[in-house]
C-alpha cells in the first residue's frame, strides 16, 4: 500500500502526467519492495510554489508505507524518486523533498477496512 503524493509548481500542460506516474509507480514499488499492484500515486502540478525564495521548478512529496522504509533505506528511496521527478519534471534535486511516513497497519484503510 505504498502511497506517493507529489505536488509540484511545474506547468501540467508541459506534463505527461501517464508518462510520470506511471514511472514513479514502478519505482517506488521497486524501491520499497512491494507489488506495484498496491501502489498508488498522485500527481498534482500548477500549483503556486517558491523554495528558497524562488519559483523554479520545486517539488514535495509523501510517501507512506506500512513498513518497507525507514533508516538508510530512506535515502535510495528518495534518490530514485527524485531522479524521476527531474527526468519527467524537470524538477532538480535540491528543489525536491519528501517525507516518509511508516503507517500502522490499523491505520490505513482499504476495501473497507483496514490492514490489520
Amino acid at each position: 500500500m505504498p502511497t506517493l503524493n507529489v505536488t509540484t509548481n511545474v506547468p501540467g500542460n508541459g506534463v505527461d502526467a501517464s508518462d510520470t506516474i506511471k514511472a514513479l509507480s514502478s519505482t517506488v514499488a521497486s524501491s520499497v519492495g512491494k507489488p506495484e499492484s498496491y501502489v498508488l500515486v498522485t500527481l498534482r502540478t500548477d500549483t503556486p510554489t517558491c523554495f528558497g525564495g524562488s519559483e523554479a521548478p520545486a517539488a514535495y512529496g509523501e510517501l507512506l508505507s506500512i513498513g518497507a522504509i525507514g533508516g538508510d533505506k530512506n535515502k535510495s528511496i528518495s534518490a530514485a524518486i527524485s531522479e524521476v521527478l527531474k527526468v519527467q519534471l524537470g524538477v532538480p534535486s535540491d528543489r525536491f523533498y519528501l517525507k516518509f511516513t511508516d503507517v500502522p497497519r490499523s491505520d490505513f484503510g482499504w476495501k473497507g477496512s483496514t490492514f490489520a
